[in-house]
């Protein structure tokens, strides 16, 4: 008996060593990537380890197991005046893992893929009403757009990692849609009606479909792209139905159910005009997508490849005194929405999406006029008010860059696959 446990503790502790060095490693791969990835301009191996407190063989090491996964590559040095050899910086690769994002709207269907170091390498919409299709029918049409992007990701020599799909609706686990009010949708099985379709490629810890409310996405992507941004703030997305993600100390809000942000459904006028929920005189109704175009004097009216918000743009900035109008009164109601959720979550910027970026300039100052008028400390303490950095499509590419950005959290997954 004794020799046996003391086999069994032999074995016990060559597993946990083996555990602990692998859990070192795996640590180590995520500090180093997440460091050039946050990096301003490419770090040599020598800053690498300065600023992490690993040293240079560690660093050494682990830059040449992620070159060797495609997740890193060697920039061309700076050019330098003094004695000595540039040391050669590091940047994420462009031809490596990539996410695919995808999108389904009332009116249409979008595809985008982006690759580690951020940049969209596939983009494209497809116009349609969908609210008289079948989710099935409207999933499909969705695969084929995927299908597509994924071809064009592997002529570029990516690969796709993982999807997700942006939804205009209340999400439950599993990505149950449990409810989209302005698709008709109501406990669609998003997951089994895309089951026979290949989206991305098998990479342990990253799933191979994530399933969301296309605001929260919309709200991730902000809260990733480009420069630096504020922390804390409320990510508006405008089309026919309004919906909001909340970022707090750079975490997004979901809510006790995850369910959180549907303001499209905030009441403006407790007893105005009834909605598609069931409420009446919620913001939709006076501020979304096809409100707009109704005061716009635009409702039913043929829209070929541009988007309506475009068409309002083009029409506001021709100075239309009716599309102003319309855009003035939408901006006052957004802004009496979104003053509530200011007062009662203190947030300092605001942040217009989809439908919403390109009309910002006309909507944006009825919405500061409500927020100063409404917002108990606005006096000294002022609600910034913007566009979206990534644009009308910010989900869809929202939802590609959270896939890549697993990645830069745990890339061991991804190298994995080159043993």
């Amino acid at each position: 008996m004794t020799g046996m446990w003391q086999c069994q503790g032999v074995t016990s502790a060559s597993t946990a060593g083996a555990v602990r060095q692998g859990s070192l490693r795996e640590l180590n791969l995520a500090v180093v990537l997440r460091r050039i990835a946050a990096a301003d301009r490419p770090p040599s191996r020598a800053e690498i380890a300065a600023r992490t407190g690993l040293t240079r063989a560690t660093v050494s090491a682990v830059v040449d197991d992620l070159i060797a996964g495609r997740l890193v590559t060697e920039a061309d040095p700076a050019p330098r005046t003094g004695a000595g050899r540039p040391a050669r910086g590091l940047v994420l690769a462009g031809d490596g893992p990539a996410g695919l994002g995808l999108e389904i709207n009332v009116d249409y269907l979008a595809a985008c893929v982006v690759d580690l170091a951020g940049a969209v390498r596939h983009h494209v919409v497809h116009r349609a009403d969908l609210r008289p299709v079948s989710p099935a029918d409207a999933l499909t049409r969705l695969a084929a757009l995927a299908a597509d992007a994924r071809a064009a990701a592997v002529r570029q020599g990516l690969t796709l990692a993982g999807a997700a799909l942006a939804v205009p609706g209340l999400v439950g686990d599993g990505g149950l849609v449990r409810l989209a009010p302005n698709l008709g949708w109501r406990d669609v099985d998003v997951p089994r009606l895309l089951a026979g379709h290949r989206l991305a490629e098998p990479v342990d810890g990253v799933p191979p479909l994530v399933v969301d409310n296309e605001a929260n996405l919309a709200a991730l992507g902000e809260l990733h792209a480009g420069p630096p941004g504020p922390a804390s703030f409320l990510h508006i997305s405008g089309e026919v139905g309004i919906g909001a993600g909340i970022v707090l100390d750079g975490t997004l809000f979901r809510g006790a159910r995850g369910w959180s942000g549907e303001i499209g459904h905030i009441p403006v006028h407790p007893e105005g005009r009834p909605c598609r929920c069931g409420g009446r005189g919620c913001l939709e109704q006076y501020a979304g997508q096809e409100a707009i175009l109704a005061a716009a004097g635009l409702a039913g009216a043929e829209l070929p490849a541009d988007t309506a918000a475009t068409r309002l743009a083009d029409l506001a900035a021709a100075g239309d005194p009716v599309t102003l109008a319309a855009l003035a009164d939408a901006g006052t109601a957004l802004g009496v929405a979104v003053a509530g959720v200011v007062n009662l979550l203190d947030l300092d910027t605001v942040v217009l999406g989809g439908g919403y970026a390109p009309l910002a300039p006309w909507l944006r100052p009825p919405v500061v006029a409500e927020i100063s008028r409404r917002v108990l400390t606005a006096a000294w303490s002022p609600v910034t008010v913007r566009p979206a950095a990534l644009g009308a499509q910010s989900a869809a590419v929202g939802g590609a860059a959270s896939v890549v950005r697993l990645i830069v959290d745990r890339p061991v997954g991804w190298l994995a696959r080159y043993g």
